[in-house]
């Protein structure tokens, strides 16, 4: 029999992004086909969906890694990446996903109900995607990012209609295997019922479900007994029945003070806010079948509905009672189901952007410079290649153009100051501004991102062009004359 597992850590890794690849086109008479890299295919999410089916986490706890495919990098030809195969994983309905520190990331309910845990990493692009006017045939591309690792604590709690909480041997697993198809384990000795049960209940048109824990003893709250561990599993029903021994032989025990011993450790366990004593609104007067326990009824009954509790006296052995408790029940839960408000229609709120609002920040670095934090130069600084030196001029230029250069400057940063961008510090450089450089002085350089094989010579002619227009432009600064031969030829 498998074992029954509510609660579980596991550590899940969205897939790698593929990397891009630089690549240029070759072909026989076309020396200069122009770059033809492929993107990466986007890692695999990690993806959490709620089957019916599925009704403990013990895979999880035999498998806590889990991880999806990574992208495949790209090819020349323009060939892209294939896209990482995501990892689904199936958890039973009533599922809490939270982080090690109690923070709740999910709530599992509903069949069919999918959450993304882990976004895999985006492909990097290749250089045919880079390339532009300014920059033909780009030497580089850009690497894909790495997944997200998260850790996360599944937590099941059970969604059921009716729960069933008594002292241990009170009868629970027998009114369940009595009124519905389920066959927990029965015995005569207590605390036969290890994990939590679950049956189906029909009464008339409705049909419900119920559930019930290990008994519960005096300090259970404080961690005595079985009951406390899956109290979780009853946190969510709509109506609570205290199943009462009514042929216990224990000396100091009597159904009254077992109500109220029961009442005392849901409310330390639930407090205020949760108030599972207020869903305690059924008592069922288990064991009728023996006559002493018979012959109490008539003095309990009083007593407990005075406390505001229904009484239904039952035998789950011989089924006496069982048909007036399944449809109080099943009118318990109807009026439960109607007093739930209509689920509201999902409206989406799209908030644009402040005009002032840059898409980063920077703050002071405690330990010394400065740190930028934003989704955009975080990424940037992932996807790029620093072994490559157009590649690192590339980045330089989004940075500048994102302005994270000039909001360094602001900050007060100078030229050497420590700049922390995710996980990457560089020595602070400002870029020079246009015009600091003659013509001479940039004829032989190329701007940062530029291809120096294809833009330099162009550059230099230009260079000659202009200064061979200025020179046309004022005759009459000249001492000697000068003729078309004079001036300097263009390159071939």
């Amino acid at each position: 029999m498998a074992a029954f597992v509510d609660r579980v850590i596991i550590h899940v890794t969205a897939g790698n992004g593929g990397h891009g690849v630089a690549s240029i086109h070759r072909e026989k008479f076309k020396p200069l086909g122009g770059p033809d890299g492929g993107n990466g295919g986007n890692g695999g999410d990690v993806v959490l969906e709620v089957d019916p089916s599925v009704h403990t986490l013990l895979d999880f706890h035999h498998r806590p890694h889990q991880k999806a495919g990574n992208g495949r990098p790209g090819e020349g030809s323009n060939r892209h990446g294939a896209r990482g195969e995501e990892r689904v994983l199936r958890v039973p309905p009533g599922t809490v996903v939270s982080t090690p520190d109690g923070q709740v990331l999910a709530d599992m309910v509903g069949a069919g109900t999918r959450v993304v845990l882990a976004h895999g990493g985006k492909g990097g692009l290749g250089n045919a995607a880079l390339a532009n006017t300014r920059r033909k045939a780009p030497g580089f591309a850009l690497l894909g990012e790495p997944g997200e690792s998260v850790d996360a604590v599944f937590e099941l709690k059970s969604i059921a209609d009716v729960g069933l909480v008594g002292f241990p041997s009170a009868g629970k697993s027998s009114l369940i295997a009595a009124m519905s198809a389920a066959r927990p384990k029965i015995a005569d000795y207590p605390f036969t019922t290890l994990v939590p049960n679950l049956g189906v209940i029909r009464a008339g048109d409705v049909t419900f479900t119920m559930a019930d824990v290990p008994g519960l003893i005096p300090g259970a709250s404080a961690g005595k007994g079985l009951g406390l561990e899956f109290l979780r599993h009853i946190e969510r029903c709509a109506v609570l029945v205290h199943v009462v021994d009514m042929a216990t032989l224990e000396p100091g025990r009597d159904p009254e003070s077992d109500i109220q011993a029961l009442e005392h450790e849901l409310a330390e366990y639930s407090g205020e806010e949760l108030d599972l004593v207020g869903r305690l609104r059924i008592a069922v007067l288990n064991k009728i079948d023996v006559p002493e326990a018979r012959e109490l009824v008539d003095l309990v009954r009083t007593t407990l509905e005075e406390r505001g509790l229904q009484v239904f006296p039952i035998s789950a052995v011989t089924g006496e009672g069982l048909p007036e408790l399944g449809y109080a029940l099943a009118a318990a839960v109807e009026e439960h189901r109607a007093s739930l408000p209509e689920p509201e229609t999902v409206r989406i709120t799209l908030t644009p952007r402040a005009v002032d609002d840059s898409g980063f920040t920077v703050e002071p670095d405690p330990e010394g410079g400065f740190v930028v934090h934003g989704v955009k130069p975080e990424r940037w600084v992932r996807q790029a290649d620093f072994t490559n030196d157009e590649a690192v001029g590339f980045l330089a230029d989004r940075l500048n153009r994102l302005g994270v250069e000039d909001a360094l400057e602001k900050a007060g940063a100078v030229e050497g100051d420590a700049v922390t961008i995710g996980e990457v510090t560089f020595d602070f450089v400002p870029t020079l501004p246009a015009g600091t450089l003659s013509v001479e002085e940039t004829a032989g350089l190329g701007g940062r991102g530029t291809d120096a094989r294809i833009d330099a010579p162009h550059r230099v002619r230009a260079a000659e062009r202009l200064a061979a227009k200025k020179a046309r432009r004022v005759p009459y600064e000249l001492t000697e004359t000068w003729s078309e031969d004079d001036l300097p030829e263009e390159g071939p």
